[in-house]
């Protein structure tokens, strides 16, 4: 079952998740969200970190897109430096 409260917006523009419903999504602090917002709904989505195994596939997509592209390491080197260097 869902948990469901409310809560009210401070003066300072912030909103208090109501205590059972930080509990049942295990958050904490610093957790971090994404804010939608449409007419008068506001969304927060949890920022969450892939799993080793998705960040294992995403790495394997990105490997195989760039060998499609014909990117090579030294690209990637070479791109990074000029980042680096134009800081």
């Amino acid at each position: 079952m869902e948990a469901l409260s409310t809560t009210k917006l401070s003066s300072k523009g912030q909103v208090v998740i109501p205590e059972e419903v930080r509990d049942r999504l295990g958050l904490k602090p610093g957790s971090q969200f994404v804010v939608m917002g449409s007419g008068d709904t506001v969304v927060l989505k949890m920022i969450l970190p892939p799993s080793p195994e998705e960040f294992g596939k995403m790495l394997t997509r990105v490997h195989r897109e760039a060998r499609k592209a014909g990117v090579k390491k030294v690209d990637v080197a070479a791109a990074i430096k000029k980042v680096r260097s134009s800081r």
